[in-house]
């Protein structure tokens, strides 16, 4: 079982990747045509739900004592 402070740091490097590739992915869909700006739009959305929703499970993991813990340890 994964240590809490190597999953956070786990959860932390992964959205800095993500916070980059959603930058690129935003100045991309600034220079792609119309009918390109949507698909780009639309993946940003989800990519940003997914990068939400890691945002908020860094921060139960920051905060949850040493059960609490085990409990998301074993539902993650």
């Amino acid at each position: 079982m994964v240590n809490r402070d190597e999953y956070i740091e786990k959860l932390k490097a992964q959205l800095d990747q993500w916070n980059a590739e959603t930058a690129k992915w935003e100045a991309q869909a600034k220079e792609a045509q119309a009918g390109m700006r949507a698909e780009f739009e639309k993946q940003l959305a989800a990519f940003r739900q997914r990068r939400d929703q890691a945002i908020e499970q860094l921060r139960k993991v920051q905060s949850a004592s040493g059960d609490a813990w085990m409990e998301l340890a074993r539902g993650a």
